[in-house]
């Protein structure tokens, strides 16, 4: 069982990796706290994380007093709102990053890029780069929708077991944005085997009538993001999907490895 990484002199245990243990094991906290929904108790992150108990108290006493955890009147734990500055500073600088990747995107295929994250259980869209083209597609910057009418929600959620798709939907339901909406967790399943088999999601006319998306994931980004292409029904036919998709493919790869990088900042 891991100990405590505070030894009895008052010197701070080194991580395996050259990091401070303590940092190391804040932080997977923080993160399993996220991935259980944002408000657990001791027990259950003590059998997650195989922590003992005494070492996660400490842990959780020091992030409630910085304001990146509130214990709740049940004493569970719930994520604070310091992170939430963090966060979107955080979203900010990766819309950054991954602006010159778009452009590339712009440039190949002369449609709209786009780069979108899953944020709890709605899609936000962190940067774009338009089209040159005088007939082009917007989306706002910081917009949220559903996922389940949109490429790059369908190229996110492709991911996950069945049984969390069917709960985010169950959650957030399923709204018909246009007549071609899919709208029935079935329906919605069914067409994200069709996206595992292909490698790639397609919103046709799903979100917006006249407006076609062809939309990847972003290979082991450090938060669920894809990128997509979006563009007039007329121009991103079938025909042209089979020259864009490669190349979406290609982008959202070397975006990977610009994230995964220590050094951080795009070089393309």
């Amino acid at each position: 069982m891991p100990t405590s990484s505070a030894s009895t002199n008052g010197s701070v245990r080194s991580a395996p990796g050259g990091g401070v243990q303590s940092l190391e094991r804040a932080f997977d906290l923080l993160e399993r706290m996220a991935d259980a929904g944002g408000v657990v108790g001791l027990s259950e992150l003590s059998a997650s994380s195989g922590l003992p108990l005494p070492t996660i108290h400490r842990l959780m006493r020091t992030l409630v007093a910085c304001g990146y955890v509130r214990q709740q009147p049940s004493r569970r734990y719930a994520l604070g709102p310091r992170l939430i500055r963090l966060g979107e500073s955080s979203s900010r600088l990766l819309g950054t990053w991954a602006r010159p990747h778009l452009a590339r995107l712009v440039e190949e295929t002369g449609e709209t890029a786009n780069m979108a994250l899953l944020d709890g259980d709605e899609i936000v869209y962190v940067a774009q780069v338009p089209s040159k083209h005088s007939m082009r597609m917007f989306t706002e910057v910081g917009r949220r929708v559903l996922p389940h009418s949109t490429g790059v929600g369908k190229a996110l959620l492709a991911g996950f077991p069945p049984q969390d798709v069917r709960a985010l939907l169950a959650r957030t339901g399923m709204p018909a944005a246009t007549d071609r909406t899919i709208t029935t967790p079935e329906g919605f399943l069914a067409a994200l085997d069709e996206v595992r088999r292909r490698g790639y999601a397609i919103d046709d006319n799903e979100q917006e009538i006249g407006v076609r998306c062809l939309a990847v994931p972003v290979p082991d980004a450090p938060t669920p993001a894809a990128l997509s292409i979006s563009g007039p029904a007329g121009r991103v036919t079938e025909a042209v999907t089979e020259r864009i998709v490669p190349v979406l493919q290609q982008v959202a790869r070397d975006l990977s490895e610009v994230l995964a990088s220590p050094g951080g900042g795009p070089t393309v």
